[in-house]
Parts: structure tokens; C-alpha cells; sequence
């Protein structure tokens, strides 16, 4: 791989890198990207890994495709991506067959957007309900029983 670019290989990463839920979608390919946790060797270095399901087509379609996506990240991710991130590249149906200029090019608008937007915002805080009124806890609704008073 180019220098200034490390290879993402385990499962754990890329599921990392996709929970991070900072993505952006073109045509050639779809880009994620996650902060490198603290204490990996290297963390000040671009990380990236790549994948191709089964959607894109056979081994043969898969595996040109993720070559042509390695090219990109090794024209594009040395040059303008941040150190200490992690991406994953995702190859689409189009991916193999798109023109390279193009795929170049999608791969750099997909860097800048992630670059541009803030990460996710954390996951929203249960609501906890107001404290209970009357007697609810007590067996029943809340309520005053007859010939009592409120």
C-alpha cells in the first residue's frame, strides 16, 4: 500500500468505523469514517480497509472493484485525509465499470463532506418519566377511592 496509508483488516474495526455513523454516498462508492481510538500503533497515520458485498457482482466484478477503489484512496486519502482516521471504502454496483476519473473524483467530494460535517450527535438520553401522582404505585389508578379525600 502507498505510504502514509495503513490497511484496516480486523471485523472489529470496520464495525467500529460503521457505528461511527459519519458517511457520505455517491455514485462509485460510499465512504465512512471514524476517529482512530487512542492506543493503536500508528494513530497518527490515514487508516483504511475496503469492502464489496455481493450486490456488486461476482469475485471477479468484487475484487476489481476493490482495486480500483485502492488506487483512489492511494490518489486521494494520502493526500487530503485527516491523520488519526479511520475510513472504509464500500464498492457499489457501478464501481467496477465507473470511469476512474469519476470514481476519483467521487471519492474526493465524499472525503470533503465527511470533512465538512460535524460527527453524530450521541444517541439522545432516555426521558424519565415524572414522578407518580396519588396512588398509582399503590395497586391501582390514581384515583380517590369513594369516601376519600384528595
Amino acid at each position: 500500500m502507498a505510504s502514509g496509508l495503513a490497511r484496516l483488516k480486523t471485523r472489529g474495526d470496520f464495525l467500529r468505523v460503521a457505528a461511527g455513523r459519519r458517511r457520505a454516498v455517491r455514485p462509485g462508492v460510499v465512504l465512512q469514517a471514524a476517529p482512530n481510538p487512542l492506543g493503536v500503533s500508528g494513530g497518527e497515520a490515514v487508516r483504511v480497509g475496503f469492502t464489496a458485498s455481493r450486490k456488486v457482482g461476482n469475485a471477479v466484478l468484487r475484487n476489481r472493484a476493490k482495486r480500483r477503489l485502492r488506487a483512489a484512496a492511494a490518489d486521494v486519502l494520502v493526500r487530503d485525509g485527516k491523520k488519526g482516521t479511520d475510513y472504509v471504502l464500500i464498492a457499489r454496483a457501478g464501481t467496477a465499470e465507473r470511469p476512474y476519473a469519476d470514481l476519483v473524483h467521487d471519492l474526493a467530494t465524499a472525503l470533503r463532506e465527511i470533512d465538512r460535517r460535524p460527527g453524530p450527535n450521541p444517541p439522545p438520553q432516555a426521558a424519565q418519566a415524572p414522578p407518580a401522582q396519588g396512588r398509582v404505585g399503590a395497586g391501582g389508578d390514581a384515583r380517590p377511592r369513594q369516601g376519600e379525600e384528595c
